[in-house]
């Protein structure tokens, strides 16, 4: 099964954040979105990890419920 690649961005002024993720491995998104928030040397801060980590449990929520709707459609018309 190929592996799906999403990416979150972040626009903050003059500056782009854009973080590549592979579905499955949100885990390793929220690792690197704590390190680039500990990281002094970028204007990245705990906010804007906050945002991001927001943006990701919409668009897993979403997931979730586009993959329910799958399955009752499917469930309907099977029976």
């Amino acid at each position: 099964m190929k592996k799906t690649t999403r990416q979150l961005v972040l626009n903050k002024g003059a500056e782009k954040f854009i973080f590549r993720y592979e579905n499955g491995r949100e885990d390793k998104l929220l690792d690197a979105l704590i390190e680039q928030a500990k990281d002094k040397r970028t204007d990245f801060d705990w906010f804007d990890a906050a945002v991001l980590s927001f943006k990701l449990t919409q668009s897993l929520i979403g997931q979730a419920d586009e993959l329910l709707r799958e399955n009752t459609d499917a469930q309907i018309h099977t029976h």
